[in-house]
């Protein structure tokens, strides 16, 4: 696996989506690794399918994430506050180290692209389990 981000242009075909890993949603969902990265400072980028009602646990990044919602509804919830519908178009930015979650409408597919920064040799942890939509 490349542990940086590449030094010069580089074009990634569609089509190589994966299974979410176990435990850190209420389903599976499919995935694309669109930048990997892996050195303190590089970006990740992924692109998200979720099924209807899948929601990921609850978690946090240590440089933040960017949400950019590509088709479907989604709900997105930082701490213990609200819980927020996004939908195609839309942005959401969850601050550094801010505990949040995001998934799909009960009725409704979600598809987004996350970015984040790794540091410390990580760009996400995984925090307790989505136990209900509030």
């Amino acid at each position: 696996m490349n542990r940086h981000n590449p030094k010069t242009m580089t074009c990634r075909k569609a089509g190589e989506a994966m299974p979410s890993p176990e435990g850190i949603s209420s389903g599976r969902f499919w995935y694309e690794d669109l930048l990997p990265g892996g050195a303190d400072g590089d970006l990740a980028a992924i692109r998200a399918d979720l099924p209807p009602g899948v929601v990921t646990h609850w978690h946090s990044h240590p440089q933040g994430q960017f949400l950019y919602v590509l088709s479907g509804v989604g709900l997105v919830q930082a701490g213990d506050g609200q819980v927020r519908e996004v939908r195609a178009g839309d942005a959401v930015w969850f601050a550094p180290g801010e505990r949040h979650r995001h998934g799909a409408q009960e009725s409704s597919m979600f598809s987004y692209i996350s970015i984040q920064a790794w540091q410390d040799g990580r760009n996400v942890d995984w925090l307790e389990e989505t136990e209900t939509r509030s």
